[in-house]
């Protein structure tokens, strides 16, 4: 056995500190959170309701099996934005009929679940995370189209969710629309590409226009039910598959659907006893120093998140500033990827791309626990070649085919981002800690830099350089990329699939792991030209 052995002290004043920082941050989450779950607001709910409908989040609820778990995805979609957390749609993983599916549910209590900008970048996501993973789509229809005074943001894109829709189905991965209410203009192809359509009796109206711009159009009288309703589309124009008397029963048919999918996992777990880690999770909340100011052992990490906290460490005294190791999480096999002190030299490039290539021999994803300040820089480190190490890495990870996930959970800033997996090199999933901040490099490193820039510019032009007033730009600069590298700016944005508490990392792995082998993993030995 190689259990790790933590010496983390939950007590002490350090470990207080971390969690404290941890807690007040979770708070400002949470907040963001809860308007993602209030939808469109009390007023625009208890609408809904009146009209004898459920939200989309109680769709969701009675769709999933019983006490299922429901990974939640891309929840602050739209943070920071003039439009409402959450993009005006919910989506995420969870068990129907016993398959792991991919849903997205419109939210009508905001904008009618119109498709704005934050919408149509979190869905395009979501069927990136289905493609992938060969997860069942299962779409919870409800929407008046386009955001109208977004369009031009939201037209030329949004054809990809119709083009993705039919590639979905060309893999051989099925998907569902179960029409609860509108679904017009363009989102009438919602339904007109799925493979399986429920539509709901005087609930569901699908068409390409509605009857005022049908009589504007084309001078004919027409009605909602004649033009688009549940009962035209399952008798005459056969768009509908299913004919559903309520929402409940749309729900029951939906399940049935899957229940009748014949779609099976590649693989299951090597284990389904796993072993719980030795350590608490709640130790978790005390590991990461406030304000990313002094190191961390991500070892205190990873002895909390996978079985019984067993690690088998590779080239421990080599390069020992990134730690690399096998384990199991959830049952699954895993290879982990681990920052240690920030900054990654040119053994850790090169002790990196051996393990990728390793578990790509071996058919094992890859978990990369970022807290790196980037690659080293100077002189010696140039000489010796840290370009062509940092290179090599980042050539691994790029070409690298096992499925990867990574967890922001310190710094994540320059090259570093991108040689442990960042967004941009197509991981399964991209979780985030509160505590980790991301950037081209550090807000007061590159507030320097700014200011050194000018000065140097200012001199070679013969022009005096104001000190004072450089001091006052260098301050508002520092502000800006400490504000932008903030997790819900970046969260606000999709480039990660959620915020996580760190007490929750173990099962949202272990959920995202199960939904990576749905599709089978296999590695590959075929890697661009690594420069020596």
């Amino acid at each position: 056995m190689t259990v790790l052995r933590s010496t983390l002290d939950p007590e002490s004043a350090d470990a207080r500190a971390a969690r404290q920082s941890m807690l007040d941050a979770l708070d400002e989450v949470a907040a963001e959170n809860a308007k993602a779950v209030a939808g469109g607001g009390e007023k625009a709910v208890a609408r809904h309701r009146a009209r004898g409908k459920l939200t989309a989040r109680e769709r969701i609820e009675l769709l999933l099996d019983l006490d299922a778990p429901f990974l939640e995805l891309a929840p602050l979609a739209g943070y920071g934005s003039s439009f409402a957390v959450g993009g005006s749609v919910v989506a995420g993983i969870g068990e129907v009929s016993g398959v792991e599916c991919l849903i997205i549910a419109n939210d009508p209590t905001v904008k009618g679940g119109a498709s704005n900008p934050w919408s149509l970048r979190k869905t395009l996501r979501m069927h990136e995370i289905a493609l992938q993973n060969r997860l069942p789509v299962i779409a919870l229809v409800e929407s008046g189209g386009a955001d109208l005074p977004t369009q031009k943001e939201v037209f030329i894109p949004g054809g990809a969710v119709f083009r993705n829709l039919t590639r979905l189905s060309a893999a051989g991965i099925p998907t569902i629309a179960l029409v609860f209410g509108n679904s017009t203009a363009g989102g009438a192809y919602l339904p007109g590409m799925s493979d399986h359509v429920v539509m709901i009796e005087k609930r569901s109206k699908v068409f390409l226009a509605g009857p005022p711009l049908v009589k504007a159009a084309t001078g004919e009288e027409s009605d909602d039910e004649s033009l688009g309703g549940a009962e035209m589309h399952a008798r005459i124009s056969g768009l509908a598959d299913h004919y559903a008397t309520d929402e409940q029963d749309a729900i029951r048919i939906g399940r049935r659907i899957v229940a009748r999918l014949n779609h099976h996992k590649a693989a299951g777990p090597a284990t389904t006893t796993p072993r719980p880690p030795r350590y608490a999770a709640d130790d978790l909340l005390a590991i990461v120093p406030p304000g990313l100011k002094a190191p961390f052992d991500p070892r205190e990490v990873i002895a909390r998140i996978v079985d019984d906290s067993d690690f088998d460490e590779v080239k421990p005294l080599y390069g020992s500033s990134l730690v690399t190791g096998w384990a199991q999480l959830h049952g699954f096999p895993i290879g982990i990827l681990a920052n240690e002190r920030g900054v990654l030299f040119s053994a850790e490039a090169q002790k990196a791309a051996q393990f990728i290539q390793l578990a790509n021999r071996s058919n094992t994803p890859l978990l990369f626990l970022h807290n790196t300040t980037g690659y080293m820089v100077g002189q010696e480190y140039e000489q010796g070649g840290i370009i062509k190490h940092g290179a090599m890495m980042i050539n691994a990870v790029s070409n690298s085919t096992v499925p990867h996930l990574s967890v922001l959970i310190g710094n994540s800033y320059g090259a570093g981002h991108y040689g442990m997996c960042g967004r941009a090199y197509d991981p399964r999933f991209v979780f985030t800690w509160p505590s980790a901040r991301s950037a081209v490099m550090g807000a007061h490193q590159l507030a320097d830099v700014s200011i050194m820039v000018s000065r140097a510019s200012a001199l070679a032009q013969g022009r005096p350089f104001d000190e004072e007033g450089a001091q006052v730009v260098r301050h508002a600069i520092e502000q800006q990329i400490t504000a932008e590298a903030m997790p819900l700016v970046l969260s606000g944005l999709v480039y990660d699939d959620g915020i996580i508490d760190p007490r929750d990392t173990r099962d949202v792995l272990g959920l995202a792991l199960s939904a990576i082998h749905t599709a089978p993993v296999q590695g590959t030995d075929a890697f661009g030209v690594f420069r020596m």
